[in-house]
């Protein structure tokens, strides 16, 4: 495990049930962060606190629809009520949606993906920032993609969705780059995660695993990796990146 300093801190990981938000809140709470896992998935986000404070670690859990701003509200103000303050946020919450060309692309399901993958990172900034100002700063990751920067057959809701994260990220950055708060977001490949497994065949798999230069899928550990070096002190000069984390995608 990478050894950054986030000890004492308070922190947000929102989609922090499962795939890559899961392996944040593990990186986070072994380096001794107090962890808001937050997450609409009530029994994964139970079962990985349980797991947490098993083993010594501290961590409460928040069910929250990121795409619903009182319920994002409600889960800083929880984190602050119980941790004494905000340092850390995590916006990952996220879902890939419908498949179709833009022509054909289906109202509804743009209206959900822009929901949840745009609308609830601003909910996120929106409430986590002036709970950071309060603490005396903080740094917040905003979870892109690789689709944050290149298009992609079939997905015109997730690629719009994940540019706008990007460029939201640079505007925060800018606006509260003086009062000790650093915004950053990251980009990551095709990571192999459970959701992957379920509703993908091995054939299909092989196929994805080949868009990469370096011949395979990424890992949460590797995604969670960069997070956790990101909101440490040790990147304290960053702020308004975007950060590839692609096995080489975005190079060719």
């Amino acid at each position: 495990m990478a050894q950054y300093d986030v000890a004492d801190r308070s922190a947000i990981v929102t989609g922090g049930a499962s795939g890559i938000g899961a392996a944040v809140v593990e990186k986070f709470a072994g380096n001794g962060a107090k962890v808001v896992v937050a997450d609409f998935d009530e029994v994964g986000g139970r079962a990985m606190v349980d797991k947490l404070t098993a083993d010594g670690k501290t961590a409460s859990f928040f069910k929250v629809d990121v795409a619903e701003p009182d319920q994002v509200e409600a889960m800083v103000r929880h984190a602050v009520d119980t941790y004494g303050g905000l340092h850390i946020a995590v916006n990952n919450a996220g879902i890939g949606g419908a498949s179709a060309p833009t022509g054909e692309y289906g109202i509804d399901d743009w209206k959900k993906v822009i929901d949840i993958n745009l609308n609830g990172v601003f909910y996120g900034l929106r409430y986590e920032i002036p709970a950071m100002l309060e603490s005396g700063g903080g740094a917040i990751v905003n979870v892109a993609s690789i689709l944050g920067s290149v298009g992609f057959p079939n997905a015109p809701a997730y690629v719009a969705a994940k540019h706008g994260v990007v460029g939201l990220t640079k505007n925060a950055a800018i606006e509260y780059a003086t009062q000790n708060i650093r915004v950053v977001s990251v980009g990551p490949g095709f990571i192999k995660t459970p959701l992957l497994d379920k509703n993908l065949d091995e054939e299909t798999m092989k196929v994805i695993a080949g868009m990469h230069p370096v011949q395979r899928m990424g890992t949460p550990d590797e995604v969670a990796n960069l997070i956790t070096y990101l909101v440490s002190d040790e990147a304290s000069f960053l702020t308004g990146g975007y950060y590839l984390v692609d096995g080489g995608y975005t190079a060719q």
